[in-house]
């Protein structure tokens, strides 16, 4: 068997089971073992009940202590008991399953593993893992069991079966890092670490093999971008921009001025569209620093000298508020360019007629979703196309419209704070502006970090809000409730909010796995007012845009990275009205209590960014991941900022002794990250 095999070669998966995997986007053996496990329990020798944190996952050995307890609420039944050990007593409830009562009901010494909640002022821990007898736990003690990604239909335990066979049947592969760079950067071997990586022997193991299989990651990334940066610096640039009077003409008619920050953002575009070379650029900057207002400048200036401009949104919704403002904004300021919109939902006939006045040149400037990018769309002369960091171009995508006509120019727009040093890494192929001053009219977000007894003091506060005629979000960190974490389930959440807050309010709610069409039309009606108050998972973190919204609560705050929270905290203060920000945590542990003090410290995405990586190090890899920023399968930017590092001097060095790896010891590695480029990886990294 080998990486091609097809995942229905493995014995117990059928027909329907292979079905299920494909919606992982796993086909073959060598997509299921490339398939990480996202965490892992890692089992613990039991502790004193005295010594049980709040918010943590314990292991207690003790004694049934009294009756099985069981009672009904809100159409649950729970189950509960006491267990007792030398240093106290807790009680252990189960919520819908009933049958324990037969099992706990024997009495006797028991163990029992899971989080430890406070409710009503009593630590308690909630739907534990049972070990009765109680020796049946040593089975399990001080080993790691990975927990993977999920879909509907496939169990933990079916994936964990899948890659044991897969491990065991599977040829060895050839190692392909060169023995320089792995033995200098003391790199566990290939075919250990992915064996290591879902079936850790223990922690050390654990470490060793992530650390190569990060590096490795981080490696075939970079040295695809060089190859990438390499392209662009061939490309000339096709396009003549002589007339930018346009361009500064609505400069000097905006009831603003730009911050010294936009004009020398602006001044560097100039630069580029009007030089010799394709311009491949990356405006990084905060959350409401005016991005956008650039990226039009461009769009003008590109419209102006006959040329058509893109600008690519994440979703439908940010794709039509971007039409919408950009066409008033022309109508008040006189500007003659025509603004087309196209996106997915649109009908065949309305597709069909944008599509005619993008092909004639009628639209100077078109705004939609990644529809801009498909076949049937035919550009006369496509000159820039502005994207966000979710629909980054890789080489695919930069050929299709290389093929529509000449090779465009490229803007990317990104509120991800992340250091320069580690920006220039991750953007290699791209040059990068920052935009690092806010707009003086800005009011400052008010921020608190509070524990959970300041959930109803926080609801009233949102009532006052909302009968202000503002709106609100609330954010949980997801959809289902885990075996072991007792994160805020999305829609029972927004149940009770609803239920809390009266029938005056609207609540509405949204989450990842709900369709896009579902989502856009909950995003509208948010946008709208129709819905007052949004509980979300974080797919708002991009893609819409509410200057109405005053309020962001984040539940299980201590789940989310520093990021990731001020990602969702930029969602807000969009307005003329002041805005507020309550991150509230479940855990009382220090080191949350000081994480999240950096959030109500300050409102600089940069400043929180580097001050997350001084609280990262190597026992954090079980932590919490950020997302938003580019999509790795194992590494992440923050948690393995130093790997990263290495990995870009390994490939600094390795190009300069090597630029076209044609010696024997780097041939494998360049047959390896012609695979990654060919088979499309880097786009979907980035």
């Amino acid at each position: 068997m080998n990486e091609y095999s097809r995942i229905r070669d493995l014995k117990g998966v059928g027909e329907k089971s292979e079905k299920l995997f494909q919606k992982l986007n796993i086909h073959t053996v060598g997509d299921l073992i490339r398939f990480y496990p996202r965490s892992y329990d890692i089992y613990e020798k039991p502790i004193p009940i005295s010594e049980v944190v709040e918010g943590e996952i314990a292991t207690i050995t003790g004694t049934i202590y009294g009756k099985v307890q069981l009672s009904n609420a809100k159409n649950l039944q729970i189950t509960s008991i006491h267990v007792k050990d030398l240093t106290g007593v807790i009680k252990a409830t189960w919520f819908r399953m009933p049958f324990l009562k037969n099992t706990l009901g024997r009495g006797g010494v028991i163990t029992l593993r899971g989080r430890i909640v406070n409710r009503r002022g009593a630590l308690c821990m909630e739907q534990p893992e049972v070990f009765f007898p109680s020796a049946k736990y040593n089975e399990k003690e001080a080993t790691m069991q990975p927990i993977y990604p999920l879909t509907n239909g496939l169990t933990n335990n079916m994936i964990m079966k899948a890659v044991r066979q897969a491990l065991e049947y599977l040829d060895l592969k050839r190692e392909f890092l060169p023995n320089s760079i792995r033995l200098e950067h003391h790199l566990a071997e290939y075919n250990y670490a992915i064996k290591q990586i879902h079936f850790p022997k223990d922690k050390d193991s654990f470490f060793k093999a992530r650390e190569r299989l990060v590096f490795e990651e981080f490696l075939i990334f970079i040295l695809a971008l060089r190859q990438m940066k390499e392209t662009n610096e061939k490309t000339r640039n096709a396009f003549l921009f002589p007339k930018t009077d346009m361009a500064e003409q609505l400069i000097k008619q905006l009831p603003y001025e730009l911050t010294n920050a936009q004009k020398k953002v602006w001044q560097e575009i100039l630069a580029d569209m009007q030089g010799e070379r394709v311009m491949s650029r990356l405006v990084q900057g905060d959350v409401g620093s005016g991005k956008t207002i650039i990226a039009l400048l461009g769009l003008v200036l590109a419209g102006a000298n006959g040329y058509q401009g893109a600008m690519m949104a994440p979703t439908e919704v940010l794709a039509k508020q971007h039409y919408a403002s950009i066409t008033e904004l022309f109508e008040q300021y006189q500007i003659p360019l025509k603004v087309e919109l196209l996106t997915g939902s649109m009908t065949a006939k309305e597709k069909r007629e944008a599509y005619e006045r993008i092909a004639s040149g009628e639209a100077d400037i078109i705004v939609g979703t990644h529809a801009l990018i498909q076949e049937k769309v035919q550009y006369k002369n496509l000159a820039l196309v502005v994207t966000d960091e979710q629909h980054r171009f890789g080489v695919k995508q930069r050929e299709k419209l290389a093929e529509k006509g000449q090779t465009p120019h490229i803007l990317v727009m990104s509120a991800t704070p992340i250091p320069r040093t580690l920006a220039i890494i991750l953007y290699g192929d791209l040059d990068i502006s920052v935009i690092d001053e806010l707009p003086a009219n800005r009011l400052p977000i008010k921020n608190c970090v509070v524990d959970t007894s300041y959930r109803n003091t926080a609801y009233t506060f949102m009532k006052k809000q909302v009968a202000e005629g503002r709106q609100c979000y609330v954010i949980c960190p997801m959809v289902e409730d885990s075996e072991f974490l007792e994160a805020e389930n999305v829609v029972d959440y927004a149940r009770m909010l609803q239920e809390e807050l009266g029938n005056s309010i609207k609540v509405g709610h949204l989450h990842g796995k709900m369709k896009q069409a579902e989502k856009d039309t909950i995003m509208e009606q948010f946008a709208k007012n129709e819905i007052q108050i949004l509980v979300s998972t974080t797919v708002i973190e991009v893609g819409i845009n509410v200057p109405n919204a005053t309020v962001m609560m984040v539940e299980n705050a201590e789940r989310f990275g520093l990021a990731q929270l001020h990602q969702l905290r930029g969602r807000v203060g969009r307005g003329k009205h002041q805005s507020y920000c309550i991150f509230m945590s479940g855990s009382k542990t220090n080191d949350t209590k000081e994480r999240l003090s950096i959030l109500n410290k300050s409102n600089d995405g940069f400043y929180i960014a580097s001050e997350d990586l001084k609280l990262r190090g190597p026992g954090d890899l079980f932590g919490i991941r950020q997302s938003g920023v580019l999509d790795f399968k194992l590494a992440d930017v923050f948690q393995d900022a130093k790997i990263l590092q290495r990995a870009s001097e390994a490939a600094a060095q390795l190009m300069k002794r090597d630029p076209h790896l044609e010696m024997e010891e780097n041939r494998n590695l360049k047959n390896y990250l012609n695979f990654y480029i060919k088979e499309g990886m880097l786009e979907t990294t980035l």
